[in-house]
C-alpha cells in the first residue's frame, strides 16, 4: 500500500495513503482520553480529599496498572486483532472509570480508590500504539517491498497527533472540571474512549494480519521485551513519563499557590504545544542523522531543560521554560518510535509500542506520586525536582547502553524466535 514519494516526503504525502482517514479520525477521538485520565483522576480526587498526595497516588495506581497491562494487551491484539481487544476493553474502561467517579463522589476511604483505579488503568486502549502499528503494517518493509520512506513521516505525525491531545486534553478536563464540576472530565474521558474506540475498532480493513497461529512455539510465545534496544527505550520513555506527571501536579499545585486554578490548563497546554510544535518540525526534516543519534542529542536537551523547573517561581518564566522542555520531548519520542521499526519485527510491533507507551505510563504515575507528596509537604517548586531526577536517570542509562540501540545483523535473532532481516539506518 506504499506509495511512491518524493526525496523528502511531507505530510501531506503521508495522509494522502489510502484508507489512513478511516483510522486516523475515530483514533483521534479514541485517544484524546489519554491526556484526560491522570489529570481528571487528580483534579477529582484533589477536591474529594484534599490532599495532592492521595491524588497523585490514586492516579499512580491507574498509570502502574495500565503500565502493567498494556504490553500484555499489545500482545493479544498481535496475535487476536485489534479490534477483538478493543471491544471489550473500552466497555470495562467506561465502567471502571464510571465506579472510581462513584466512589470519589461518595467520600469513599481510599483503598476503595485504588481498587478502582487497578482495572481504570488496566482498561486504557493502547490507540497511539494501534495506530502506529497500522503505519507500520502499510508502510513498512514486506517480502518484495522496501519500507516506505514515509515511515519516518508517521512518527512524525503520531507524536504530533499525541500531543496535540496533551495540549487540548489537560484544557478540556481542568475546564470541566473547574468549570462545571469536579468529576466532569472523567466523565467525558469515558465517554470519549466509549465511541472513539467503538469507532476505531470497526475500521477492519487497515488493521494489521494477525500473528499466524500456526507458527511454531518460540514465535508464539517471543516477547518484544526479550529485545535489549526495547528496554534500554522503555528506560528512556519512563523518564519522559516523569516529565508528563512532574509537570500535570507541580503545575496544578503552582496554579493554586498563585491563587489561580485555571492557569494550570492554559501552563500546561503551553508545555504540550512546544511538544507538538518540535514534532510537526521533524516531520518536515530530511534528517542526515540516524534515530539512535537524534535520541540522544534531543533527551540529552531534555535533561537539561528540566533540570531548571524546581528554580522558576514566575508564571511566565515557567511557561517560557515548559515551552522548551516541551520541544524537547518530541524529538526523542519520535526517535525512539522510529527505532522500534529497526529493532521489532512486524509480529511484535504493536506489543513493542505499548511496552513504550506502558512505560511512559509507570513513569508518570511514579511521578505524579513522588510529586504529589513534595507538593504537599514542601510546595510546587520540590515537584518539578521529579522531572529534573527522572531524566537524569534516564540520560544516564542511554549513554551506557546506547550500543543495545543497533540492530541485529540480517538474518540474526533479535528475540526469541523473532528475526529482523534487511540493513536499516539507525545511527
Amino acid at each position: 500500500m506504499a506509495s511512491t514519494v518524493s526525496e523528502r516526503p511531507g505530510y501531506g504525502q503521508l495522509l494522502r495513503t489510502p484508507g489512513a482517514w478511516t483510522f486516523l479520525l475515530p483514533g483521534f477521538a479514541a485517544r484524546q482520553p489519554f491526556a484526560m485520565l491522570t489529570i481528571g483522576i487528580v483534579l477529582l480526587v484533589q477536591h474529594t480529599t484534599g490532599s495532592y498526595g492521595s491524588a497523585g497516588a490514586v492516579a499512580a495506581f491507574t498509570g502502574v496498572s495500565m503500565a502493567l497491562f498494556a504490553p500484555q494487551t499489545g500482545k493479544l491484539a498481535d496475535r487476536f486483532g485489534q479490534r477483538a481487544v478493543l471491544l471489550p476493553g473500552v466497555l470495562v474502561h467506561a465502567a471502571s472509570v464510571s465506579l472510581l467517579v462513584t466512589l470519589a463522589l461518595a467520600d469513599a476511604p481510599l483503598w476503595a480508590l485504588f481498587a478502582a483505579a487497578v482495572p481504570t488503568g488496566a482498561s486504557v486502549p493502547q490507540i497511539g500504539p494501534m495506530v502506529r502499528a497500522r503505519w507500520a503494517a502499510m508502510l513498512g518493509a514486506a517480502p518484495g517491498r522496501e519500507a516506505s520512506p514515509l515511515l519516518a513521516t508517521a512518527a512524525a505525525f503520531e507524536s504530533v497527533t499525541d500531543e496535540f491531545t496533551f495540549v487540548i486534553g489537560p484544557v478540556i478536563a481542568t475546564a470541566l472540571c473547574t468549570g462545571v464540576h469536579p468529576a466532569a472530565g472523567l466523565i467525558a474521558e469515558a465517554a470519549l474512549t466509549l465511541v472513539g474506540g467503538l469507532l476505531f475498532a470497526a475500521r477492519r480493513a487497515t488493521q494489521p494480519p494477525v500473528r499466524d497461529r500456526a507458527l511454531p512455539g518460540a514465535e508464539r510465545h517471543a516477547s518484544a521485551l526479550s529485545i535489549p534496544g526495547v528496554r534500554v527505550l522503555a528506560v528512556a520513555f519512563l523518564g519522559i513519563g516523569s516529565v508528563f506527571g512532574g509537570m500535570q501536579v507541580s503545575l496544578t499545585a503552582f496554579a493554586e499557590e498563585i491563587g489561580n486554578p485555571g492557569a494550570n490548563g492554559v501552563l500546561y497546554g503551553i508545555f504540550a504545544a512546544g511538544n507538538m510544535l518540535a514534532g510537526i518540525a521533524c516531520g518536515a526534516v530530511a534528517w542526515k542523522s540516524g534515530p539512535r543519534r537524534r535520541l540522544l542529542v534531543g533527551y540529552t536537551a531534555l535533561a537539561l531543560t528540566a533540570s531548571g523547573l524546581w528554580a522558576v517561581h514566575s508564571a511566565p518564566l515557567l511557561a517560557g521554560l515548559g515551552l522548551l522542555v516541551g520541544l524537547c520531548i518530541a524529538p526523542a519520542l519520535i526517535s525512539g518510535y522510529t527505532l522500534v521499526e529497526a529493532l521489532v519485527p512486524g509480529s511484535a510491533r504493536t506489543e513493542a509500542f505499548t511496552w513504550l507507551t506502558g512505560a511512559v505510563a509507570l513513569g508518570q504515575a511514579a511521578a505524579v506520586t513522588v510529586a504529589g507528596r513534595l507538593a504537599d509537604g514542601h510546595g510546587a517548586s520540590a515537584g518539578f525536582l521529579v522531572p529534573l531526577v527522572g531524566t537524569v536517570l534516564a540520560l544516564a542509562t542511554l549513554l551506557t547502553l546506547r550500543s543495545r540501540l543497533l540492530p541485529a545483523g540480517a538474518g540474526r535473532t533479535v528475540a526469541r524466535g523473532i528475526g529482523h532481516r534487511g540493513p536499516v539506518t539507525v545511527d
